[in-house]
């Protein structure tokens, strides 16, 4: 019974020994979890290193997606400014244009009616508007044709009123406008004591860039036509 005990107390002894000399599991568990936390550490530069060259990549084609997005908008912007920068000049031209073709009719218009209207009794006041709003050289020209015509008017009674018809740019350039313009023209004469009814035709040259001055006159005569 004692060398049982014996070997009971040797046997006791050894294994505590044994499992002295053994490593704990906790500690090889620990040295596991090391070495994966070490090879997990290794790797992990490389896909971070990946992940922001993507990154990069990313941003970059992002930036010039953007930045052409933002070119073509200004210049669409640019050409739609331009457009109406251009499209606003266009009217203004045509709208004075317009103004400047009617204000050349009526001064055409009124001056024919002016010029057709003729009473022997009164030749001074027609000599008078037969020149009016006419340059320097064209007036010294109708003054000359004006006495010329007193030769014709005293001797038949001339007796004319005109009526406005109408009056149409025929071509312009330069500020320069050239004008037809129609009156209807009643006639009382001592050889045609009832009224005769004509047209007389008017063609006028006007300078815009002289004060809208008359330059030259065609038709002074026409109403003359009826007698």
């Amino acid at each position: 019974m004692i060398t049982n005990g014996t070997d009971v107390q040797q046997t006791s002894e050894s294994d505590v020994d044994n499992a002295a000399s053994e490593p704990e599991p906790t500690e090889l568990k620990t040295d596991e979890s090391s070495d994966a936390g070490d090879e997990g550490d290794a790797v992990a530069p490389e896909e971070v290193k990946s992940t922001s060259q993507r990154r990069s990549i990313s941003f970059t084609v992002r930036g010039l997606v953007v930045g052409a997005a933002i070119v073509v908008a200004v210049a669409a912007v640019a050409a739609l400014a331009w457009l109406y920068v251009d499209a606003r000049h266009q009217l203004s031209a045509q709208a004075t244009q317009s103004s400047n073709i009617a204000h050349a009719e009526k001064i055409a218009l009124d001056y024919a009616v002016s010029a057709a209207t003729m009473d022997f009794k009164d030749l001074q006041s027609w000599h008078v508007k037969l020149v009016a709003g006419t340059s320097p050289e064209l007036n010294k020209k109708l003054s000359e044709a004006g006495t010329s015509m007193e030769q014709v008017l005293v001797p038949l009674q001339w007796i004319s009123t005109a009526q406005p018809l109408v009056a149409k740019v025929r071509s312009t350039a330069g500020g320069i406008y050239v004008v037809d313009s129609f009156v209807s023209v009643q006639t009382k004469t001592i050889q045609a004591p009832d009224a005769l009814q004509s047209t007389a035709t008017y063609s006028l040259t006007i300078d815009s860039n002289n004060n809208w001055q008359i330059t030259d006159v065609g038709g002074v005569g026409s109403a003359m036509g009826a007698k």
